[in-house]
């Protein structure tokens, strides 16, 4: 130990990652449990109990003659121990910067974070694959799920709301494999949108009007493009005094309003027994009087149901789906419905899309990490077996800059909605204006 203890202490580039310091830790992380009251501390919780653990840890080092390190190093030291007897060891001083929106455990000793909209690496390590897997286990045995041999791939939440997926060997090859996707606190807002020039001002004007007439609306886009986001942006502009029911795999949704309903499915059991999907939300649904229903996605069987609750009367509807462009979202959703082998002819599925869908949003993430919406189109019914659409705002990129940073325009297309008159009844009537502008992104 006096050689692994002597490197740790007279390196000059302090690093977590080393085998020398995690043996370490681990040697103090027993030493303190051969010491404490564990019971004591579940009892007085983290923030009593951090004095005394810190008092009793600096005895420990204190004994380690041989360890000369420094301040700095020592409280990383304390800090990682503390973190892994309350929290998720390596993971909580990344899960406590506000900048970071992922994280990405690839094996144990490869973590990656997303900031701003770009990947990046972190220093942060696990001991072993054995130090992962039990973080992983703490965290889906908080939420009644396991994970094992037999089940291998689990979703849970943690306690801030945060999404989490794992899946472990053998279906992973590299060792266990987590994902973190984290919610900020502070939702962003219409404002802040504009602000980011995620979209223009006549564009949210004319996206609020929209959501006031009741129009049903789908938000498209990759992962990470922002769906969510817009989905919440969107749901800010519906009527306090609508009664809201919200359906989601995974609740990610903050709504403001005070008659808000939020549905979540719920995973099989470790018998494979007592699912429920979206679907089945959907349906239950439509029996609790809603006056909007909000579907965080739509990615199944439940796209048969929610386009007939579009088609009977629950308008204003709100959902999101992956895809890359409008027109491809009218093709999944295609998919979606004809994959429940209900025998279905392709023209009447198109047909409920045409009647069900008004206003298709595309948002997308591009390489300097913002976000824009880059389409807004509106879907105006059939031609032949073809649904027609047309777009009525769009985003030109022109390129990118020296330093990376997109460059291009918001431009409206010219087009007068075919909702105009719909708008105009419900008391809304827009600008001519704002259908010819063009606002430069530089």
């Amino acid at each position: 130990m006096e050689t692994v203890t002597a490197s740790l202490a007279t390196t000059s580039g302090f690093d977590t990652r080393r085998p020398d310091y995690q043996a370490f830790k681990a040697r103090m992380h027993q030493e303190l449990l051969a010491v404490l009251n564990l019971n004591r501390l579940n009892e007085i919780g983290r923030q009593d109990a951090e004095p005394e653990i810190r008092a009793v840890l600096a005895n420990l080092l204190a004994r380690e003659s041989q360890i000369p390190l420094s301040l700095f190093e020592r409280e990383c030291l304390i800090a990682d121990i503390i973190n892994e007897l309350f929290g998720l060891g390596p993971l909580e001083s990344l899960l406590r910067d506000p900048e970071v929106a992922d994280v990405l455990v690839n094996r144990f000793d490869q973590v990656y974070v997303e900031r701003h909209g770009r990947l990046e690496p972190t220093s942060v390590t696990f001991k072993d694959d054995a130090h992962l897997l039990q973080i992983i286990e703490l965290i889906v045995s908080e939420v009644g799920r396991r994970i094992d041999e037999s089940s291998p791939m689990v979703d849970a939440r943690l306690r801030d709301g945060s999404r989490v997926n794992a899946i472990i060997p053998p279906l992973a090859l590299d060792g266990p494999a987590l994902s973190i996707r984290r919610f900020p606190f502070d939702r962003l807002d219409a404002h802040d949108l504009i602000a980011r020039r995620t979209l223009t001002q006549p564009m949210l004007d004319f996206l609020q009007a929209a959501i006031a007439c009741r129009l049903n609306i789908v938000v498209s886009g990759g992962t990470g493009a922002g769906k969510t986001t817009m989905l919440n942006v969107l749901s800010s502009f519906i009527n306090e005094r609508e009664r809201i029911i919200t359906i989601e795999d995974a609740a990610e949704l903050v709504l403001r309003q005070r008659h808000v309903v939020r549905l979540e499915t719920r995973p099989a059991n470790i018998e494979g027994k007592g699912a429920i999907k979206q679907r089945h939300l959907v349906i239950n649904a439509l029996r609790m009087r809603p006056d909007r229903i909000i579907l965080g996605e739509v990615r199944g069987d439940e796209a048969l149901d929610m386009l007939q609750a579009m088609n009977t009367g629950h308008d204003g509807s709100l959902t999101t789906i992956h895809a890359n462009t409008p027109r491809v979202s009218l093709y999944r959703l295609d998919t979606m419905v004809a994959m429940i082998n209900l025998n279905i002819p392709e023209r009447a599925i198109r047909q409920q899309v045409s009647s069900a869908i008004n206003l298709i949003i595309q948002v997308s993430r591009f390489s300097d990490g913002t976000r824009k919406v880059t389409q807004i189109s509106e879907i105006t019914g059939m031609e032949g077996d073809i649904i027609s659409m047309h777009d009525i705002f769009t985003f030109e990129r022109d390129g990118v800059r020296d330093d990376g940073k997109v460059i291009g325009r918001f431009k409206a297309t010219g087009v007068r909605p075919a909702c105009s008159d719909r708008l105009a009844a419900a008391g809304t009537r827009l600008s001519p204006t704002l259908f010819n502008h063009v606002e430069p992104v530089n």
